[in-house]
């Protein structure tokens, strides 16, 4: 596959690897695109859809998605990077420089994906988690599909999305410590009331 598609699924698989490796089997299995053959076989494409399904609903309850984005971090890089290395070696490609790239491309995905949910569990209500799993679904149906028919401009789209998922991951992180700060601060401004009143209590007592 082109470099672009390369570099496109790789993005893709970072926010949801599953179903971005599922969408390149069917379209392989059913001849709409030229994937690798390995995701085409049956057995792989039940496991992927089983994976999908748990994931779809996993991905939509507060904190437990940032407890499975917690476990991905790994998974999630280092299957996009195994997606590139298989798409690259059946294009005739470098399967190395093509596994970095996707690695690296899955890992600014999913660097944005999971430090906006830990930041949209501040508020532990499942509609707006509900959106975004949706949305990201929708993200990554979008780009697999650019990928398989238009190449270049899913590459150009992905090169954007990464560099965008950085300056989320950047103002996320920001976004967390000012939270965080004004944590400690809320806190140290009631422990002191709550040691007065103890006093105050015992020497009523006596």
């Amino acid at each position: 596959m082109p470099l672009g598609a390369i570099l496109a699924t790789g993005w893709a698989s970072g926010l949801n690897l599953y179903g971005t490796a599922l969408l390149l089997g069917v379209a392989g299995r059913l001849d709409w695109a030229d994937t690798p053959a390995a995701l085409q076989h049956s057995w792989v494409l039940a496991v992927l859809g089983v994976m999908y399904a748990l994931e779809f609903v996993i991905d939509k309850i507060p904190f437990v998605d940032s407890a499975w984005d917690a476990i991905h971090t790994a998974i999630r890089p280092l299957g996009g990077a195994l997606l590139a290395a298989a798409m690259a070696n059946d294009a005739g490609s470098s399967e190395v420089l093509a596994a970095l790239l996707g690695g690296s491309f899955s890992l600014t995905a999913h660097g944005a994906k999971a430090s906006t949910r830990v930041l949209i569990n501040t508020s532990p209500e499942p509609v707006t988690n509900i959106a975004a799993s949706l949305g990201e679904d929708g993200i990554v149906a979008g780009m697999v599909g650019l990928a398989l028919a238009q190449p270049v401009i899913a590459g150009s789209v992905a090169v954007v999305a990464a560099i965008l998922s950085l300056v989320v991951i950047w103002l996320v992180v920001r976004a967390l410590r000012r939270l965080h700060r004004r944590w400690r601060g809320w806190w140290s401004r009631r422990r002191p009331t709550d040691d007065t009143t103890a006093t105050t209590g015992d020497h009523y007592r006596e």
